[in-house]
């Protein structure tokens, strides 16, 4: 395909975007969102479907008429990978060119900066992608830390999680069979829900560390020193609990998933399958929805959009979305309801599924 700048390809680009968000359509269904002409989508659609990139899957059930035939991206045509790297695991996900995820791995891996654990690493993709795809076909594959990352100079600038400071990324680069990206691990968790339509919305990233993103008109906000969104280092409780990160009361210390796992001594789904049997976790799970109601309130007044509860924990809150629905409440006398929170897509490694998906992205606008 040949770059999407001019006019036809700019159609293209918003085609292929809205297709890669809502999965099947229809013609008279992108003229309409896309505020694009008949001609100008029957003309790009036809264009896109002799490229193999697009096919059609069905039809719409008729209305009298003749019936509408759905179009959607042809889903091996394209694939990427996403990678996250925590202190103590890799998850790595396979996405195809309709952005589902289609091979999905977690191994017990403890983050070493040396040569040894990169070899491991590299070991860990070439087994997981094996020879099920085309390897012609990726289109890259992308990687996501902990910390604050100047992902064109390669460069971890600080995470605590790891214990890095200024540390360089090229090794992993070159350790790659594709082109790379780098990015925050809460950053990609937030690219993982489609920024383009999310629009406005900050996402809580609620792990073994707290981590956050911001989403401003459809685009990520890294602030100035690329910092935004450090939600996990915001004081909670003044004078609290001893945070990693050599502070006291840090939001991380009270709302991190390792809380309630006991630093990873045991599993959070093994955590949750205690709740009712054991008043010892109960008590834990409601001193836990209290600090993190805190948390909700106080992000709630300070940015005025959409929360995302995302990470781990957040594949698990929508069962409990009443209970602390209700804590909210007397933190939050603003808002007469909670229509403004969310749960992720992705209950597990959405980081490593917006990794993959940045490729995709960079696909339908540049490719």
């Amino acid at each position: 395909m040949a770059k999407l700048n001019s006019k036809k390809n700019i159609a293209k680009s918003k085609i292929l975007t809205y297709m890669l968000t809502f999965g099947k359509t229809s013609k008279v269904e992108l003229a309409k969102e896309l505020n694009l002409s008949m001609p100008t989508v029957l003309t790009n659609v036809n264009e896109l479907m002799e490229l193999g990139v697009l096919e059609e899957v069905g039809e719409y059930e008729s209305t009298g008429g003749r019936k509408a035939r759905t179009i959607a991206i042809k889903k091996d045509y394209r694939y990427a990978v996403g990678v996250n790297i925590t202190a103590n695991h890799i998850g790595i996900v396979l996405v195809n060119m309709a952005g589902e995820v289609i091979k999905s791995e977690r191994k017990r891996e403890a983050f070493s900066p040396d040569i040894e654990y990169y070899n491991r690493l590299s070991e860990h993709i070439q087994s997981f992608l094996s020879a099920e795809i085309n390897r012609d076909k990726v289109l890259g594959i992308g990687f996501a830390l902990p910390g604050i990352i100047q992902s064109d100079e390669r460069i971890l600038v600080k995470s605590h999680a790891l214990k890095l400071e200024s540390y360089s990324l090229k090794m992993i680069e070159q350790i790659s069979p594709f082109p790379v990206h780098f990015e925050n691990d809460a950053n990609a968790a937030m690219m993982a829900e489609d920024t383009e339509f999310t629009k406005n919305a900050v996402y809580l990233s609620l792990n073994n560390t707290l981590g956050g993103a911001i989403c401003i008109h459809g685009n990520l906000y890294a602030g100035q020193n690329k910092k935004a969104g450090e939600f996990g280092h915001m004081i909670l409780v003044p004078g609290g609990k001893q945070c990693y990160c050599g502070k006291q009361g840090c939001a991380d210390a009270y709302c991190a998933t390792s809380v309630l796992t006991e630093n990873g001594k045991k599993s959070l789904e093994d955590f949750m399958s205690t709740l009712g049997h054991d008043k010892d976790a109960d008590q834990r799970w409601q001193d836990y929805l209290e600090k993190l109601a805190i948390l909700i309130s106080n992000l709630r007044m300070a940015y005025d959009t959409d929360i995302i509860l995302g990470g781990e924990m957040g594949g698990y809150l929508a069962e409990y979305g009443m209970e602390l629905g209700e804590k909210i409440f007397r933190y939050n006398l603003f808002d007469g309801d909670l229509s403004y929170l969310k749960y992720c897509t992705y209950k597990k490694e959405a980081s490593a599924v917006g990794m993959a998906k940045h490729f995709l992205k960079e696909f339908v606008t540049e490719a």
